[in-house]
């Protein structure tokens, strides 16, 4: 007579149907994720990196040309498709075409490396015309409530431009050969592909009264927004009179909140 075989009792009996679920695949798919996590991050950087060589560029304001629209610590913005030239992508992106009272970022003609912003006033044809400080284009005088004038003395080359009895220091050698060329009847003809630009703080600017004309090919883009504003700690008197570098970066870091501008902090330039 045969007996049934019994189990060892070390045997490992086997899984009924009932048994819980391997919780392998749940640590597959936790182990999957990391994949579709460095690539949605690699896109979100090449996502970055696009906008900020081809569409938006950060810029800072050094000086005071452009107050009080601008002043110096605004952190800006600046959009390069606004006035891209003209081609087969209008349909897609809406460029702007360059109007007088744009504020404009662009190349610098004397030095190209280094930026420059501006108020535009004169564009192509244009014929303009100082009198006392004040702007004339096309023989209109233009109203003006964001221009600004400091100085109460009378400087004929920078108020009755482009008159002119002799050229002050801060004119380039290059621009006085070409202001009489293109001066008519005592007004400057703004030739083709070329802007006349201006800084909003008339009395103290270096702008196209002093360099020339700005090519269409420097112009960058247009100021779009005030990310960040800030006081120069120079003018903090409570950081001045100190050598020791460590100590000054400490009061900087503990004086930050204070001299941030935070009314202007996401601010659109108009």
């Amino acid at each position: 007579m045969k007996m049934a075989s019994q189990p060892l009792p070390d045997a490992v009996p086997e899984a009924s149907p009932q048994a819980a679920p391997d919780p392998a695949p749940r640590d597959r798919s936790i182990v999957r994720s990391w994949p579709e996590h460095l690539q949605s991050l690699a896109s979100t950087i090449v996502i970055a990196i696009f906008v900020i060589i081809f569409i938006v560029q950060a810029f800072q304001i050094p000086s005071g040309s452009m107050e009080n629209t601008l002043l110096v610590g605004d952190y800006l913005l600046v959009d390069k498709f606004a006035f891209a030239p003209s081609g087969h992508w209008n349909w897609l992106v809406p460029y702007e075409k360059l109007r007088r009272g744009d504020i404009v970022v662009f190349k610098w003609p004397v030095h190209p490396e280094q930026h420059f912003v501006k108020r535009l006033i004169g564009v192509p044809g244009d014929r303009i015309r100082l009198i006392n400080g004040r702007v004339f284009v096309n023989g209109e005088l233009q109203r003006e409530d964001y221009a600004v004038y400091k100085f109460s003395n009378h400087d004929y080359f920078r108020d009755e431009f482009p008159l002119h009895r002799g050229f002050p220091p801060g004119v380039t050698e290059a621009w006085t050969e070409e202001l009489p060329r293109f001066t008519i009847e005592n007004e400057l003809v703004v030739p083709e592909d070329c802007y006349f630009m201006m800084g909003d703080n008339r009395d103290d600017s270096s702008d196209s009264r002093y360099w020339g004309f700005v090519p269409r090919e420097n112009v960058v883009g247009k100021p779009l927004l005030i990310y960040f504003s800030m006081r120069h700690f120079d003018d903090d008197p409570l950081l001045l009179g100190t050598d020791d570098k460590i100590g000054r970066f400490v009061d900087r870091l503990r004086e930050l909140p204070h001299m941030a501008r935070w009314a202007r902090v996401m601010h659109f330039v108009k």
